[in-house]
Formats: structure tokens, C-alpha cells, sequence
């Protein structure tokens, strides 16, 4: 008997519903037999009749949400059977009266082991951030199914692409949480498609003026840009059918974000970048021959064009830990502008789109050596395995380790490791084994004398200096840009202090009999309690070093009189330079009071985002500032509705940069431009020159985004100046 779907859906409905299953069938690109085809169908008019009376924010049934999940993981990933059926499952057990048992009875232990890891906590009592705990319990599924995360960043593009039905407090939360973690998670699994498609959908949430901005730019010159380059190309495809070698080639246009996050870090305007259209070659040859064949693109591509020679990137030869490679490089075309070129073959192009699904495709046997995606899954399931009781500090520790840019270095015997960039000697040594780090003393950085906290380089050769008489210390703590190093040396400590114990336990009985004292449980604490220790092994370890003695202990428990304890209590000195350090304090209509955050200094009329914590003022933020990022991902249900309602009294602080040809009586048309003919307070004016260029950093108090922007366009309009912007933060 063929299925039906529930009455509860309307006849348009059920032809839609039809339709999206059409096509999630369609998508399906691995194995449909006829045994995999019934199983998805079973898992298909299951899951609509789960959901049948549930409808999204938008009106329409709910139902709509895990069909296109399941589409996302079947075409955009390349993902298979149970996977198709976990993702039309993925929201059962959280939405429904349906449990894991039922799950597991209808379809197997496998996918219920899936949806379990897919299925939100919806209250932990004691948990300080559900957000941090959630993508905690999806990350930890690394350890035994990849398939979880996979379907947990299909469901999350099927949000984003969603998001407009939702009120603005929850876009921002969503959008916020999903350039903190999400994005970066499919970056590291080499999902390329999915990764700027939910770093564009964030963009147009967190800052939709930049986000609609760039895009028009985009379409203004997409017409001019694809003709120069299809004349770019013509010579180049002329060289390689000469030279008998098959490739063809493709018209790429980065993403908005991708445009915004150069403009910022390269300081440019729209107008002056180059490689927001991007060329590249594809060659389909066997995979014993790719190397030769990208280079001899390269060798085709040269040929007719200059290159930049410092912007020449191999990732063929060091592969990203996300499996990608490919030949990038920048030429100089017929009109006088810079052009980015990528080679690749089909192979490295279909596991740059589609990542791990695509790397996996393509893995054979005889493949002895291990990938830098299969590097990174260990580093991932090492980390999990050693994973911190707070949420939080996870997944600060996950990001920290395996989402930051890599390096590569090399070992005195030529063994290639990858560690995040910012790595130190001390990160090294403790990535080839702990007791390495512990007893590391210094290193020989290609061949030079190193201290541990020097900053390795891409390409570093690292040999470690170790002695049995070296001790790991707390002050290496300063030395470490990683979690995983950090952890290792925090073990080291603990085992290094724990053989103090039986001296530390002498001397301090010692101490309490000559004080006329009780070595007691309760004296001990107390004296903990004074010097901020959790730890007894911290304490025994300080007693036997002296750090605490007689006259500390006597200081903390010295009996008096009275017969009750002395207590001492260190106050600090605060300075009064209000108007540099202090943050300025406001309140809005006698409702809230609420802080203006240094970080990013937002103004009236700058898109703002609000955190409320209980017995604090509300922190505001502009909406793109890296710190509200961070804090949306970890503390979203925070988040509170806010706009500016300003008294027109108060000025606000705001940073520009300017960069000048340098010109006798510059700094005296500045000043008179925003002392005497706009009127503004100047907090501060740094410039420095560097033979003929200046640069400046000025602080000034405007009261809201279009006085800021009148002043940039009257400061450009001095013929001296060659740039001004906003800088994003002190």
C-alpha cells in the first residue's frame, strides 16, 4: 500500500511536499537501489506525519525544514542513505512526542545514534551557555560519526537561508553563532560552497548596509569585469592548446564577504581591489599526473602574462589541513590590472566544493600517508577526548586549535607538522609529545639559537633543546597560542607539584606547631582561600618552595585577643583620567543603563546589538565587532532589542586612519577642519612619518554616523590626503 500524507496538509501543500521529494531523490547522488529508495521513503512520510501539525515562523509546514536538509546533504556534500534519512529525521525526537527508543526500533540503532547527536539539549540546569553546550555535543559526535556534523551544518544553511521570518534579536543571534562556529566548521571540513554561503547569509544579518552595498557594486561591474576576463583568457587558452594540454577554464566571483573581509584587511575601497572576480583552470588528468599538469598551466599562464611572483601560493605541494589544493597565482592583465588565477584538477576541484564527502570519494588503499584532514579529524578527536567539563572553555579551546589559519614546519628529520598560526617554539614541542614540552629548555630554528616563545614561520625547521632538569613553569602559560599545548602543560604542572606533596606536608606541620596552631583541614583552607588556590597539590607545592611561610600564615590565622582572625585587605589605586579609560555610562529613557563598548566604539546611527547580563549595564556593540560576534555565539539568549534614542548633548568616540602624502602645514588644515569649521573635540592625534607618506590616528567625538561620514568626505576632499577609514576598533 503506497503511503499517504496526513490530512492535516492542504492539497497545494501536499503537491509541494511531493515536489521537494522529487527533487531530494533527485539530489541523491550516491547508491538508489531499491532497498535504499524504500528506506528514505519510509524515513519520508514518517517524518511528515511526525510533523504534521507544526508550521515555522513563515507559515508553512514545518515539514518543508528537514526535506531541504536532507536535499542540502545529499547535493551540496554528496552524502548517502542513512545520512538522507538522519536528516529528515534530525528534529523528530526535539520537536515531536516521538523518542530515541522509537527511532531506534523503526530504523536502527545507527541513525538513532545520529539523531541523538543532532537532537538539542533543551534545558541543562547549571549550563552557562545552551548554545556552547549544544555545539559542544555536535562536535564531540567527531569521535564516533562525522555524519553528525555534516547534517548539523546542512540544517544550519537551511536556517540562514530562512533567517527573514525570524525577528532581529534571533537574526542576529543565529547569524552571530554561525560566523563564530558554524562557518569556520565547514571551512575546516573543506566544504567550500557551504562555508561562503553562510558567511554571506551572516553578513546580510549582522551588517546589511555593507552587505547590500557590495552586492550592487558586484552587480554594477559584473558585466565590465567577465568581458576583460574572457580577453584575458583567450591568449592563455591558445598557449595551452598549443602545448596539447587539457584544461578549461571558469569565471569565479568571490563572495560579498570574502570582497568586505579584503577590503577591511587590505585598507581599499571597493573600486581598488583587485580579485573580487577570480579565473581558474581545471584540468582532468589521472591523479599520478596533476602536479605535472598544473604547472605546466602555470608555465602556459606566465607566458603570456607577469606574475607577482611573492602571491604565488602552492597548496598542491602542502595541501590545507581541509584537504584543499590548488595553484594560486596573480598576473598582471592586458588592462593594467592584477588577475587571480587558481589551477587545480577536477579531483582537487570537487574536494575544494564538497570536502570531506568528495576526499573520501577519492581515497584509495594504497593511500599510505595520511591527509591534513586526516591530521586534523585526530587533533579534533584528541581534543575531545580531553575535553573541559565547561562548555565554554570547549569550544573557545576548539576554535583556538581547529579553526585558526596554519603553518607548516618541519622537524630535524623533515617530518612536516601543522600547527595554528601564532605558534611557538613551546606549541611545537609539546605537539611531538608532552614530556618533550615539559623539558623543553630552547630550539634550534633553522639552525639559529631560539627562545620557547619565539613565533614560528611557515616553512620553519624546529629542533627542541630539552634537559632532564627542566621543570614546566606557569609563566609558559604566556608562551602558548594553543589549547592543546596549553593542556599538556597544565598536566605537566599538576604531575611536576604532586611529588612535592609529602615536603610541603612537613614543613607546613612544622609552621602550624611553631605557631601554636592546628595543621587542620579547616587552617589549611583558610589559608588557601588567602592565596586564591583550588588545588592541595598547588598549596604543598608552595609550602615546600617557601612561597608561603610563617610570617604568611601567620598573617592569615594569627590568633588574637579576641580570639578572632586578623584580616588583611589590599586596596588599589585607580586612576582619574576619566576621559581615556573610562567607558561611558548612559541611560535611555530611565530604563536601562547601558555601556558603549571600547572595542568597537558604535555610534548613533551604526547598527547595534545588545547583551544584557543580570547585574550589569547593557553592553552595546556595533553589530560586526569580532567581540559581539563571540559573544552572540556563546550567550545568544542574552541578546536584547536596541536602538539608538540619543540626547543630542552627547558625543561619542570614533577612531579614523588616514593615510597622507606629507606637506608643510598638513596637520594645521587638519586641525582647523575639525576644530573650527565642524566644531568637534579632538581626544587624540598621532602621526607618523615615513619618508613622503604620513599616517594618523585620530580620535574625535561625534555625535552620530552622519556627522562621522561628513567629516571623512570633507577630510578627503584635502588634496594631501590619499585615504581615510574608520578603523574597527582601538
Amino acid at each position: 500500500m503506497t503511503p499517504v500524507l496526513p490530512d492535516t496538509y492542504s492539497k497545494e501543500e501536499k503537491e509541494e511536499i511531493e515536489r521537494r521529494h522529487r527533487r531530494l531523490i533527485d539530489a541523491w547522488q550516491t547508491r538508489k537501489e531499491t532497498q535504499d529508495l524504500e528506506a528514505v521513503d519510509k524515513a519520508f512520510y514518517f517524518a511528515c506525519e511526525a510533523h504534521k501539525d507544526q508550521r515555522r515562523r513563515s507559515g508553512e509546514p514545518y515539514i518543508y525544514h528537514p526535506i531541504e536538509v536532507a536535499t542540502i546533504a545529499a547535493s551540496d556534500i554528496g552524502l548517502g542513505r542513512t545520512s538522507i534519512i538522519c536528516a529528515l529525521l534530525h528534529d523528530v525526537v526535539e520537536d515531536t512526542q516521538y523518542t530515541l527508543d522509537d527511532i531506534k526500533e523503526m530504523f536502527g540503532e545507527k541513525v538513532s545514534r545520529v539523531v541523538d547527536g543532532l537532537t538539542k539539549f533543551d534545558n541543562l540546569e547549571g549550563a552557562e551557555s545552551m548554545q556552547a553546550e549544544n555545539f559542544k555535543k555536535v562536535i564531540s559526535s567527531l569521535s564516533y560519526d562525522i555524519r553528525v556534523v555534516l547534517i548539523k551544518l546542512s540544517d544550519r544553511l537551511h536556517n540562514m537561508r530562512t533567517l527573514d521570518s525570524m525577528p532581529k534579536h534571533k537574526q542576529l543571534k543565529i547569524a552571530s553563532e554561525t560566523t563564530y562556529l558554524y562557518a569556520p566548521l565547514a571551512y575546516r571540513l573543506g566544504l567550500h560552497a557551504i562555508r561562503i554561503e553562510l558567511e554571506d547569509l551572516s553578513l546580510k544579518y549582522t551588517n546589511p548596509t555593507i552587505y547590500n552595498n557590495i552586492r550592487k557594486r558586484m552587480d554594477d561591474v559584473r558585466g565590465k569585469r567577465m568581458g576583460e576576463l574572457r580577453d584575458f583568457i583567450a591568449p592563455i587558452e591558445d598557449e595551452l592548446k598549443k602545448d596539447g594540454i587539457k584544461a578549461r577554464a571558469e569565471i569565479k566571483e568571490r563572495s560579498v564577504n570574502s570582497v568586505w573581509k579584503r577590503m577591511m584587511d587590505k585598507e581599499l575601497a571597493f573600486e581598488d581591489l583587485y580579485g573580487s572576480f577570480i579565473v581558474r583552470f581545471i584540468t582532468d588528468c589521472p591523479k599520478e599526473n596533476e602536479r605535472m599538469e598544473c604547472w605546466k598551466i602555470y608555465a602556459a599562464l606566465t607566458n603570456c602574462y607577469r606574475p607577482y611572483t611573492s602571491k604565488l601560493k602552492d597548496w598542491i605541494s602542502f595541501p590545507k589541513a581541509n584537504g584543499y589544493e590548488s595553484l594560486h597565482a596573480v598576473v598582471m592583465g592586458q588592462t593594467g590590472n592584477w588577475v587571480e588565477v587558481q589551477i587545480r584538477s577536477q579531483r582537487m576541484e570537487e574536494i575544494a566544493e564538497k570536502g570531506f564527502a568528495a576526499y573520501w570519494k577519492y581515497k584509495t588503499d594504497d593511500d599510505k600517508t595520511e591527509s591534513g584532514f586526516d591530521e586534523w579529524l585526530k587533533k579534533a578527536q584528541d581534543l575531545i577526548s580531553n575535553e573541559s567539563d565547561n562548555a565554554i572553555e570547549f569550544v573557545d579551546n576548539f576554535k583556538l586549535d581547529l579553526f585558526s589559519d596554519e603553518i607548516h614546519v618541519f622537524t630535524p628529520q623533515g617530518k612536516m607538522i601543522s600547527l595554528p598560526k601564532g605558534s611557538t617554539v613551546l606549541d611545537f614541542a609539546y605537539s611531538i609529545h608532552s614530556a618533550i614540552g615539559d623539558h623543553s629548555l630552547a630550539a634550534n630554528v633553522n639552525s639559529q639559537l631560539s627562545q620557547l616563545d619565539q613565533v614560528l614561520r611557515n616553512g620553519d625547521q624546529v629542533e627542541i633543546i630539552t634537559s632532564e632538569s627542566q621543570h614546566p613553569q606557569e609563566k609558559w602559560f604566556e608562551f602558548l597560542a594553543t589549547a592543546t599545548a596549553k593542556s599538556r602543560l597544565k598536566s605537566g604542572i599538576k604531575e611536576y607539584r604532586r611529588g612535592f606533596r609529602e615536603e610541603g606536608e612537613q614543613k607546613f606541620e612544622a609552621i602550624m606547631k611553631k605557631v601554636g596552631l592546628e595543621p587542620s583541614k579547616a587552617n589549611r583552607n583558610e589559608v588557601m582561600a588567602a592565596e586564591k588556590l583550588t588545588s592541595t597539590i598547588d598549596f604543598f607545592y608552595q609550602v615546600a618552595n617557601g612561597k608561603i611561610d610563617e610570617r604568611l600564615i601567620r598573617s592569615v590565622l594569627k590568633p588574637q585577643s579576641n580570639g578572632n582572625f586578623v584580616r588583611y585587605i589590599t586596596f588599589g589605586l585607580l586612576g582619574n583620567n576619566k576621559e581615556k579609560d573610562e567607558t561611558p555610562s548612559i541611560t535611555t529613557s530611565g530604563e536601562f543603563d547601558f555601556n558603549v563598548s571600547t572595542c568597537c566604539n558604535p555610534i548613533p546611527g551604526d547598527d547595534v546589538i545588545a547583551f544584557n547580563f543580570p547585574g550589569e549595564p547593557l553592553q552595546i556593540h556595533r553589530s560586526n565587532c569580532p567581540k559581539a560576534i563571540q559573544l552572540s555565539a556563546r550567550f545568544g539568549n542574552n541578546i536584547v532589542k536596541a536602538k539608538w534614542q540619543p540626547k543630542s548633548e552627547i558625543a561619542f568616540l570614533a577612531e579614523l586612519k588616514i593615510t597622507a602624502l606629507d606637506t608643510k602645514g598638513l596637520l594645521n588644515r587638519m586641525t582647523n577642519l575639525l576644530s573650527n569649521e565642524m566644531q568637534l573635540n579632538l581626544h587624540m592625534l598621532h602621526m607618523e612619518a615615513k619618508q613622503d607618506v604620513v599616517e594618523a590616528i585620530i580620535s574625535i567625538y561625534v555625535h552620530n554616523t552622519k556627522e562621522l561620514d561628513d567629516l571623512i568626505a570633507k577630510l578627503n576632499k584635502l588634496k594631501e590626503i590619499q585615504k581615510v577609514v574608520r578603523k574597527n576598533s582601538n
